[in-house]
């Protein structure tokens, strides 16, 4: 059984649509993150927002207006028609939805409880349910009249990878005949002091498998496909899903759950590690992330697969950022053979394994027919997609 990705929507701190995210990826100088002391005030940090003006909701019911739906809204608008294709052709109750979180309207309570503290009471534009976690896949299901399942993952980093995987599920199953898959988050504040207490943020450009890396860049955005068995020019050909709860927050050192994510996604497109032409790293520039990733990529395809972390230039989305390196993994497998090129200072860390980060301007002599992409999260809850090009 074969599951299609449809052309995505996209809006994170690299692109505001996808013409922009492709010159984003394969440009030879960085761009997207950038300083920002307005999500934490008075801790200048580089930061992965959304500058674009997004989609007022105001529509919406009180308790469904937050900026992370905001940023799916602007998601939805560039894959609106083919949404609509889908819903005419399968019926509002065949169209499930599947996203992944992390933040939901973590913004608007802490807003709120800013606002109680300067005068006294809440203001009359804040809904608790703001901050419910379910809240972007109810938005989405409700919009658009549809009766499919529709449900939200939140396993932190993986969250919107594992939103893919969990679709095609869905589809496999004959729940659906269509899932609008994706992920969603939006910066503030509690993330952004949570990962500074944990010291694992760095307030320059992250710099993933460098021997100067000093944590992450934390990003926001929305990426959407819609997932169906209609003819694609790009097959989700294979998924794999791992938890190896090591530790709460740190990642098994070895990699071993990692390589089984890897193995799994591997496994089921029916795929040796040979025919995968580009690896999308999860490439957080955290110290044990970097290592453990680098080791479980080399033993799985050795050292010559062109790898890349996009994270310098979208920030790290959380729930999200499985979801946006999808993209940026569709855009590998349909592109003219350029590489998403990896932004670090080029020094390489001599203990981490030698492998092969994409330089500015490398490319293939096509397009690779088969792509890899990691989100790897707290808990040791891993995920792995393969796209494929049809």
């Amino acid at each position: 059984m074969s599951f299609f990705l449809s052309t995505p929507g996209i809006v994170c701190a690299a692109g505001h649509d996808l013409a922009a995210l492709r010159e984003a990826v394969f440009a030879s100088e960085p761009s997207g993150v950038a300083m920002n002391d307005a999500v934490w005030p008075g801790h200048p940090l580089h930061l992965g927002a959304v500058t674009k003006p997004l989609p007022s909701v105001a529509h919406l019911p009180l308790a469904q207006r937050s900026r992370n739906n905001a940023l799916l809204l602007a998601a939805l608008e560039q894959i609106r028609a083919q949404v609509d294709v889908a819903i005419a052709s399968h019926g509002a109750s065949r169209v499930g939805v599947v996203l992944g979180t992390s933040t939901s309207g973590v913004a608007e309570g802490e807003a709120a409880i800013a606002a109680l503290a300067r005068d006294g009471g809440l203001p009359t534009g804040f809904h608790v349910e703001q901050q419910e976690l379910g809240s972007p896949a109810m938005m989405l299901a409700q919009l658009l009249g549809l009766g499919g399942p529709r449900y939200v993952v939140s396993t932190a980093c993986s969250s919107g990878a594992k939103a893919l995987a969990s679709g095609a599920r869905l589809l496999k199953a004959g729940l659906c005949d269509a899932v609008i898959v994706g992920g969603v988050d939006a910066l503030c504040g509690m993330t952004v002091a949570g990962f500074t207490a944990l010291e694992s943020v760095d307030a320059q450009r992250c710099r993933p498998m460098s021997a100067s890396r000093a944590g992450i860049n934390i990003g926001e955005g929305a990426a959407l496909f819609v997932l169906s068995r209609k003819p694609s020019a790009v097959r989700l050909s294979g998924w794999g899903e791992s938890s190896d709860a090591h530790h709460i927050s740190a990642p098994e050192p070895a990699g071993r759950g990692a390589l089984a994510a890897m193995r799994e996604a591997l496994q089921r497109a029916d795929l040796t590690p040979a025919d995968i032409g580009y690896l999308n790293l999860h490439g957080t520039a955290t110290p044990q992330n970097d290592a453990m990733e680098s080791r479980a990529v080399a033993e799985l395809f050795g050292l010559d697969l062109p790898c890349s972390s996009t994270k310098p230039l979208t920030g790290h989305a959380l729930g999200a950022a499985g979801a946006i390196e999808a993209v940026i993994a569709w855009l590998a497998v349909v592109g003219d053979g350029r590489l998403p090129v990896h932004h670090f200072d080029g020094l390489r860390d001599a203990d981490l394994p030698a492998i092969q980060l994409a330089a500015p301007g490398q490319r293939l002599a096509r397009s690779p027919r088969h792509v890899m992409s990691n989100s790897f999260a707290f808990g040791g809850n891993n995920a792995s997609l393969v796209l494929s090009h049809v």
